[in-house]
């Protein structure tokens, strides 16, 4: 059965991330929205900068209504997020805060977690943009209280991308949410790194492992994308997804290509958790890898100075070099509906989306910010690894309006290409492992 999401995102991403993939229908086919109503505009809250007027908060943080919030960050940014909040904190000293407490919650289950019990759920949270709709659905997410500041401060593609029927409902955290190729300069050259092919070599002449989670669909979607199977956001009953017209005898030659060079490569290529590729730098048993920006400040780490950031690779097809195409998306912080202290829940939201908590975690955590005057910084326009992410953006799919039921279909094409089972020069095997992947998104079972 299909589950059902019936909203759309209302706004496309800018022309240039958009380059590869279909955009899909932009409009909304739904009023439905946020059970808590938080208000989306600023109204006569005065602002400056992440600091909203000591009156926002009503009653909250008084004597009688001490305050007590938990905030969900994923675990690399935990520390950081406790100093901020103690920052935070310092900023409203008239207040009285019994409890603020930074909770380890991958962003990935945030909205599974805070559907399943938003009473329980933490007050703020990140998340990812492709989470969004279900989120407004089942009306567990307040609006941001603070739109029109939110909307100067930060970039277009990210407000439009937590925007639904003219509501903005999320405060944008990143826009930097995405994949890029991570190597070792001792074991990968630079011109080596521009090719899928070179990479392998490079890596299995030095005894090394190229790692990619290839089970996972967050990841192995690339293999679909980079054959021209591109997502084209959802059809009009807004729920099922829509692909791209491709062509079907090139997209299946693609996907020989894959197999056939993983399975040259069998032992140099790996399919683990992207945390074995620091862990596998520092270890010297890791050459190259896939990772994203949240793993940054650990592969520099393990790397040094041999650390290295790309674009993805290309792969041969045929004799034509094809791009890698990935999935590209932002993230956000999100005010739960249920929270008992909602105005003080949206200022933190609004301060840890903020431009000093953005470039504090440019500067430690090497995450891409949406807010327009940290992108000017010379931590973002000096990173490697933020100039590797936009390039890349430019050949990639926008993770919004994505299918509950696209992940674990892209997985299982992931793990069925990487399998020793595989074989590569199988047309029809292919074609058919293909149709039925194409099925499973769409729930036509």
């Amino acid at each position: 059965m299909k589950k059902i999401l019936a909203i759309l995102l209302a706004g496309m991403m800018t022309a240039t991330a958009l380059v590869g993939c279909g955009g899909g229908d932009a409009s909304s086919k739904t009023d439905n929205g946020s059970k808590t109503d938080n208000g989306s505009s600023d109204g006569a809250a005065k602002i400056e900068g992440s600091i909203v007027d000591d009156s926002y908060f009503g009653d909250e943080g008084t004597d009688s209504k001490p305050v007590t919030l938990k905030v969900w960050a994923p675990d690399a940014a935990v520390s950081l997020v406790k100093e901020q909040v103690e920052a935070f904190k310092k900023a409203y000293p008239k207040r009285k805060f019994k409890e603020i407490s930074v909770v380890a919650q991958g962003e990935k289950d945030a909205a599974t977690n805070i559907l399943n019990d938003a009473t329980t759920a933490a007050d703020v949270f990140s998340f990812p943009s492709d989470q969004l709709n279900k989120l407004v659905d089942a009306g567990v997410i307040s609006q941001v209280a603070f739109k029109d500041a939110v909307t100067e401060a930060n970039d277009e593609g990210t407000v439009k991308a937590g925007t639904l029927n003219d509501t903005l409902y999320a405060y944008p955290e990143t826009n930097d949410n995405g994949y890029y190729l991570v190597y070792d300069k001792s074991v990968v050259s630079d011109e080596q790194a521009q090719t899928l092919e070179g990479i392998l070599e490079a890596c299995k002449k030095a005894g090394k492992k190229f790692i990619m989670n290839a089970g996972d669909g967050y990841y192995a979607c690339t293999f679909a994308f980079t054959a021209g199977v591109k997502i084209d956001g959802l059809e009009k009953d807004g729920i099922t997804q829509k692909f791209v017209k491709y062509d079907e005898d090139e997209a299946v030659k693609t996907l020989q290509a894959f197999a056939k060079l993983i399975k040259d490569y069998r032992g140099t290529f790996q399919s683990l958790d992207v945390a074995n590729i620091a862990s596998g730098f520092a270890g010297g048993k890791c050459g190259a890898g896939i990772d994203g920006s949240w793993d940054t400040a650990s592969n520099q780490k393990a790397l040094g100075d041999n650390f290295g950031a790309a674009k993805l690779p290309t792969i041969n097809v045929n004799g034509t070099d094809k791009q890698l195409i990935s999935i590209f998306g932002y993230k956000y912080i999100g005010v739960n509906g249920s929270s008992k202290f909602p105005a003080t829940a949206q200022i933190l939201a609004h301060y840890l989306a903020g431009e000093e908590c953005q470039l504090q975690r440019t500067e430690k955590l090497g995450w891409g910010p949406s807010n327009k005057k940290v992108q000017e910084n010379k931590a973002v326009t000096g990173s490697a690894v933020l100039k590797a992410i936009g390039e890349q953006a430019k050949n990639a799919c926008i993770q919004v309006n994505v299918a509950n039921t696209f992940w674990d279909p892209m997985a299982n094409l992931g793990n069925k290409i990487i399998a020793d089972t595989c074989n590569p020069s199988d047309a029809a095997a292919m074609k058919k492992l293909l149709n039925e992947t194409i099925s499973n998104v769409r729930d036509e079972g």
